[in-house]
């Protein structure tokens, strides 16, 4: 029988693992989506910005919404919400109806995700924490992964909408198991939800984030999306004043005086900057510039896939063994240079190496992402563990958009560079740039103390007092 800490973790894992899948799976699917819906393939970029931008603006309130009416009730909830917007999806028959449904698609994928990372967290003992977040890494490595073969083999042999339409099994199973096998939790008092910090973040994340999905596409000139980015940032700016002036912001920055949790925020967005290009990069490259076919390149892009369970039973004896600060930084270097090898592939180089390297880079990079979700929270008390996972969900969702922007600009640059259409060499720019910002990270967890995260095991670790003394009003 699983452990208890075991089947919370899967339970989460598996919705978790629907909202990843469904955002890969889509984009696999577009065109025959935009021929069955008499669109132009560019217009319907519109369903993934959409789903996108709601993600920014309701992420924020995702603690606070779970505080609230229960981390159980919010969870199933949510899984409901992006289940039937699912099915929305499945039935739209317009453009407009088609973005309506991911809208509300984007508020369940909003919730279930933070709030499902939250219960997990108030259910796990702490030095069980490790090996329960190595259940949750896996998610958001087999969904990019394993997304573009699934949406092309069900838009080749079925319809289009069946990508949609097989959310509806895995929703129901989650909210049978929600209800049956977890504990209902809140919180006995709740503030007031920071109202004006909610439309101050939510037009800043959305300007930002919509401006980095479109960077370099084509979709606005140039300078509207720069104007777009900088009104984006200036609003944030903006959030930062409110933020140091109320006493419970939406999005609580005094968090960032908590070591562990700082340098996860940090050092944990250059890694994911990194490792967000790579779901876009990879099948560019192998269908692009090696002349794969959609299927075929996503069978070998699974393998890294394959190489992220095997971390799941590792995870912990490594981590106990050599400690969070020597894995962080050296294994942030590892995972660097294996994003950055997929620069040196090509057409010939021999399938059995090509697999190799993409098994072991998946490896170190769920590794690297078990070590750095856990370290968030080791030093989070109970009353501050809703407010770290939205801001620590927010910082990953801007990080993985980054990432893409990056990765997508790089290539655009060079393509531009020549002159002609897309080049092999082009990618192996592209993988260059986001190996180095991915190694910049471990500069970040450098700074980690040699103790850090000790209160993930069985020895007791003194509580972080940083939060406290950062609230506006504390002695």
């Amino acid at each position: 029988m699983l452990p208890r800490y075991a089947l919370t973790a899967m339970i989460v894992a598996c919705a978790l693992f629907m909202e990843n899948l469904d955002g890969t799976v889509i984009a696999t699917s577009l065109p025959a989506i935009a021929l069955d819906l008499h669109e132009d393939p560019i217009a319907l970029k519109l369903a993934l910005t959409s789903y996108l931008l709601s993600l920014a603006v309701f992420i924020p309130a995702s603690g606070w919404v779970a505080d609230k009416f229960g981390t159980r009730t919010v969870f199933r909830a949510a899984i409901v919400v992006f289940t039937v917007g699912s099915v929305l999806c499945g039935l739209s028959n317009s453009l407009t109806g088609f973005v309506l449904a991911r809208i509300f698609q984007g508020i369940g994928g909003a919730m279930m995700v933070p709030v499902g990372r939250l219960l997990l967290l108030r259910s796990v003992e702490r030095y069980n924490l490790v090996r329960a977040m190595a259940y949750l890494t896996l998610p958001a490595l087999l969904g990019p992964m394993i997304g573009p073969p699934i949406g092309g083999f069900i838009t080749t042999y079925f319809h289009w909408r069946y990508i949609f339409w097989i959310n509806v099994p895995i929703g129901v199973l989650g909210v049978t198991l929600v209800t049956l096998c977890i504990q209902d939790i809140r919180e006995a008092h709740v503030p007031r939800l920071d109202i004006p910090g909610f439309f101050l973040s939510a037009i800043g994340l959305s300007c930002l984030v919509f401006g980095l999905t479109i960077l370099g596409r084509g979709f606005l000139p140039a300078w509207e999306t720069g104007v777009l980015m900088a009104f984006g940032a200036a609003v944030l700016g903006l959030y930062v004043w409110h933020a140091g002036r109320v006493e419970a912001p939406i999005i609580d920055l005094s968090l960032l005086k908590i070591p562990t949790f700082r340098v996860s925020v940090t050092g944990g967005s250059l890694f994911r900057i990194g490792v967000g290009a790579v779901p876009l990069l990879l099948p560019l490259m192998l269908q692009l510039g090696f002349g794969m076919s959609p299927l075929r390149s996503g069978l070998i892009t699974f393998v890294a896939a394959a190489g992220a369970m095997a971390m799941k039973a590792t995870a912990q004896p490594i981590i106990g063994l050599i400690g969070f600060r020597r894995i962080l930084v050296f294994n942030a270097v590892i995972g660097a240079a294996f994003i950055a090898v997929n620069g040196l592939l090509s057409p010939a180089t021999p399938i059995a190496l090509i697999l190799g390297i993409l098994l072991v880079g998946g490896y170190f990079r769920s590794l690297e992402f078990t070590a750095i979700n856990a370290i968030a929270y080791a030093d989070i008390d109970q009353d501050n563990l809703s407010r770290a996972v939205s801001f620590a969900s927010v910082v990953q969702q801007l990080s993985l958009s980054i990432g893409v922007a990056i990765g997508a600009g790089v290539v655009q640059v060079m393509r531009d560079s020549h002159g002609g259409g897309l080049e092999l060499s082009d990618f192996h720019w592209a993988f260059a740039a986001v190996g180095v910002v991915t190694a910049l990270s471990a500069v970040s967890f450098f700074r980690l103390a040699k103790d850090a995260g000790a209160s993930l095991s069985r020895r007791t670790a003194p509580a972080a007092q940083a939060v406290a003394e950062a609230k506006p009003g504390a002695a």
